[in-house]
């Protein structure tokens, strides 16, 4: 395996993927292999505008320009919060206070693990549950928790005005070019690069489910009328797509555990990227 330095943090400008819907991006390269790995959030600019996650502090002057490219932030009415990992929300605080006129769709528990890092305006809040829904204005979207997170806090969204799911870290996936779409992949290489974020950064604890119990809560997340999957680490995913991914999903818990990076691994990376490029 040969290691090369880290190179920066590349900008992708937002996509429309279904009407008043748009995914804002952020590619980071993966360490110590030449893939990348999606950072994404999402818009949804219905009646009451809908800001889905809020990106990560390290690329806050970019993603605070891209967002508020697609809406002002005086209309944004929303800001649904999925989980409290950094990379959800990175620009949190920046967001609620540029947003005077946002309530902020969190839970209980996202408060009590995440309330010494962020200062809960709880005026401003409302709390959302899985299996919940809220009006905003045009469209009632539902709190739908993925098949696969790694925060208990975790609940996805879904509108079905549009048939777009916010899935969160679920299907994630690094992709060989930060360019290509899921069509794009090898089959072969998405379905092991699911499994390896599944096991590796999500679920580490799935070969111990009842595949049967988790079966049938997949089954209930892809009975939704779903026709376009977007989340924070994947390309879009739509078409025939959305079910090999919810297929592939489901066998995890029948799989082997893949070998994660070790110690090893990380004295490789530092040797490699402690010498001056070639």
């Amino acid at each position: 395996m040969s290691f090369a330095p880290v190179p920066p943090t590349m900008h992708v400008p937002p996509t429309r993927v279904a009407a008043d819907t748009f995914v804002i991006h952020q590619v980071q390269p993966a360490l110590g292999q030449p893939l990348f790995v999606y950072l994404n959030s999402m818009v949804i600019l219905g009646h009451e505008p809908v800001v889905v996650d809020t990106g990560t502090p390290a690329n806050r002057e970019t993603w605070l320009n891209d967002l508020f490219s697609l809406v002002e932030p005086e209309d944004v009415r929303w800001v649904f919060l999925s989980h409290e990992d950094v990379d959800h929300t990175g620009n949190l605080d920046q967001v609620m206070t540029a947003c005077p006129n946002a309530t902020l769709v969190c839970n209980w528990a996202m408060l009590e693990r995440f309330t010494n890092c962020f200062d809960f305006p709880l005026d401003r809040c409302r709390w959302v549950m899985h299996d919940e829904s809220f009006d905003v204005g045009d469209r009632i979207l539902q709190a739908v928790r993925p098949p696969l997170y790694d925060s208990p806090t975790t609940r996805g969204l879904f509108d079905p005005t549009t048939g777009v799911f916010w899935a969160v870290d679920c299907f994630a996936t690094p992709l060989p070019d930060a360019s290509m779409t899921i069509a794009d992949l090898d089959q072969d290489f998405w379905y092991e690069a699911m499994s390896l974020f599944a096991f590796g950064a999500l679920c580490p604890w799935l070969s111990m489910l009842d595949p049967q119990k988790y079966g049938r809560f997949v089954d209930t997340v892809q009975g939704l009328d779903i026709t376009t999957i977007t989340s924070a680490h994947s390309p879009v995913i739509e078409g025939p797509y959305i079910e090999r991914a919810f297929n592939r999903i489901r066998e995890l818990p029948g799989l082997d555990p893949p070998a994660l990076p070790d110690q090893s691994v990380l004295d490789q990376v530092i040797a490699a990227t402690s010498q001056p490029p070639v």
